[in-house]
């Protein structure tokens, strides 16, 4: 099982293949925001990356990214744990203004179909 760094929070075993949002919700218990629901819309599930970043990212990511003018950040939405990684959280529920995080993402990636990008 991969294990996931949460600076300030722990480390904790993920299943394999376990979308990052819902590890970070699951697993480590962030108050992770997901507003668009982990479809790659809204950027609030964005984390950076201290360790084991994936050299790849969906279309989808990279797209949202790219029409936002964002750069050192990722989707956690769009990101599947299949290796150790450590992160900073950098978009919490607390302090945002925000109800709620948003409604629970979905257990497999979306938008669907998925197609992978070098990240870039």
């Amino acid at each position: 099982m991969p294990r996931l760094t949460v600076e300030g929070v722990g480390t904790f075993e993920v299943p394999q293949g376990k979308r990052l949002v819902l590890a970070l919700v699951d697993e480590a218990g962030v108050d992770q925001l997901h507003a668009c629901g982990g479809r790659a819309r809204c950027t609030t599930c964005r984390v950076e990356f201290v360790e084991g970043e994936p050299e790849q990212m969906t279309a989808a990511e990279r797209e949202t990214l790219q029409v936002r003018g964002l750069s050192g950040v990722r989707l956690s939405c769009q990101i599947l744990c299949d290796r150790d990684m450590t992160v900073r959280v950098i978009s919490r529920l607390e302090g945002s203004g925000r109800k709620d995080p948003g409604p629970r993402p979905a257990d497999q990636l979306e938008p669907q179909p998925v197609q992978w990008v070098a990240k870039e």
